[in-house]
């Protein structure tokens, strides 16, 4: 495996890449930054977790120009979230050679956003729907780019964008390079490359086998009714750093997400629905910590990308084995482990066969936890956090008051109220009754086989019926 420093990338990227704890690069960093920084045309099929926003990230910062005051670099993705998440990365990437990335997206203030333009950022990232109306605006000009970048073009493609990204491509340079990456290749994806790509170089990650490597999956048949208490008794047995809990509508994640809260439990959900200011409240609190339960739509599993998620909750399983994939993929992040739990009734069970089938991996059955299992959890959580106390020089300031109740009472009894007030036990209260999710399309067939070229055979037009990957009414 090469290293960063034999990609021949620019010292300051590397010195930044550095300091943002990339060792060394992944696969899809390693097969695509050395075409990408000769110029050629580039396709990457790789989905969110394989590292591919460095893969087009680092080429990009290599080849743009601090002292030129002009858009150097164009960045097109679905969603805000990926918008925001993306520049981030690349201001990260870019930050010892200074060269600033701009997000761009609808629900914010195009005030501000003009406003931002004027400090002449070299890399924008946007949604199609807002680069649109900043191009009619002539508030951003493509004509100097040199580098555009098209991230998630197969679900830009599927959420209705085809017209936006083709005026888009059609205002920038025909003298340009072109980056595209899609965790499929379509009909109407590969007819995008064809038009507007210049002889590009492939490049094919399995993602399937990056995601499965560092993530545990599990599964266990749970009737619709008991879900939120297994949920809670998970919650409790695993204690998890940051979590993710995936619904199948908006409702069920509101009601997810209070039910949750009214537990004590950590919990805030994000969907379609919420304003982009309610959206970004409640990724702020996720990533600072400030809960550690995030309940989201499939509208989150393709943009969102935090370190340190540790373990994923499908409350609901998914329509599609890809959004499966996606939705995993949250976890076992940069050579960490992480662990997924699928919840199935019994009429899903031959979708999960399906999903099984799709991915080629086989996921464990787990038997649904008891109460009793969920307040062994809770207590261990305490004795560990007794323990890691006991290590800290604080504690000095209480060791007379322990004394003193030594002389009274015998350090058996002490110890046992003491964890038994640390710990938070289950609440016998019943939790709500949930709004009935819309019916699982059950898959029982085998999965489109791949052709020589690596793309996928055009689905038949009634599996295209029933299984619809975006469905408008769920986000």
């Amino acid at each position: 495996m090469l290293n960063f420093q034999e990609l021949k990338i620019d010292p300051t990227i590397i010195s930044a890449l550095s300091n943002m704890g990339f060792e060394e690069p992944t696969p899809i960093q390693e097969m695509t930054i050395p075409l990408a920084m000769t110029g050629r045309d580039v396709i990457g099929l790789a989905q969110t977790g394989t590292g591919k926003t460095a893969a087009y990230g680092i080429p990009l910062v290599d080849k743009c120009q601090p002292e030129l005051p002009h858009v150097q670099g164009l960045v097109i993705v679905p969603t805000r979230e990926l918008a925001m998440q993306v520049a981030e990365e690349l201001n990260k990437i870019g930050s010892h050679k200074k060269i600033r990335s701009l997000p761009i997206y609808g629900g914010q203030e195009m005030e501000r956003q003009i406003r931002a333009l004027k400090n002449r950022p070299q890399i924008i990232v946007g949604t199609p729907g807002r680069l649109m109306d900043h191009l009619r605006r002539r508030t951003i000009r493509l004509d100097r780019i040199s580098v555009l970048v098209l991230d998630e073009a197969d679900e830009m493609l599927n959420m209705g964008f085809k017209e936006d990204i083709e005026e888009i491509l059609r205002q920038a340079p025909q003298e340009r390079q072109s980056l595209l990456f899609s965790a499929t290749m379509p009909l109407h994806t590969r007819n995008l490359t064809s038009e507007f790509m210049q002889n590009p170089e492939m490049v094919h990650i399995n993602p399937r086998a990056v995601t499965v490597v560092n993530t545990e999956q599990q599964y266990m048949e749970v009737p619709e009714g008991k879900k939120l208490d297994v949920l809670c008794r998970l919650l409790d047995m695993q204690n998890p750093d940051m979590a993710i809990v995936f619904g199948r509508t908006k409702r069920r994640v509101d009601e997810i997400a209070e039910a949750l809260s009214k537990r004590g439990y950590s919990a805030d959900g994000i969907h379609g629905d919420l304003t982009q200011s309610q959206r970004d409240t409640v990724m702020r609190k996720f990533k600072a910590g400030t809960i550690d339960i995030l309940v989201a739509t499939d509208v989150a599993a393709r943009g969102l990308d935090i370190s340190g998620v540790t373990h994923i909750y499908n409350f609901d399983i998914p329509q599609d084995a890809e959004w499966y994939v996606h939705r995993i993929g949250r976890t076992g992040r940069a050579g960490e482990t992480g662990l997924a739990i699928t919840f199935v009734t019994t009429r899903e069970m031959s979708h999960l066969k399906y999903i099984e089938e799709s991915i080629k991996h086989k996921i464990s059955r787990i038997p649904m936890p008891t109460p009793s299992d969920a307040l062994a959890g809770l207590q261990q959580a305490v004795v560990n956090n007794l323990l890691e106390v006991c290590g800290l020089a604080e504690i000095q300031a209480y060791r007379a008051l322990a004394k003193g109740l030594l002389d009274e009472y015998d350090s058996e009894t002490l110890m046992a109220a003491a964890l038994k007030i640390m710990t938070r036990e289950p609440e016998e209260k019943p939790l709500p009754v949930l709004t009935e999710a819309p019916p699982i399309h059950v898959k029982n067939v085998r999965t489109p086989k791949e052709n020589n070229n690596g793309y996928r055979r055009n689905a038949s037009p009634s599996r295209k019926k029933n299984h619809s990957r975006t469905p408008q009414h769920s986000y």
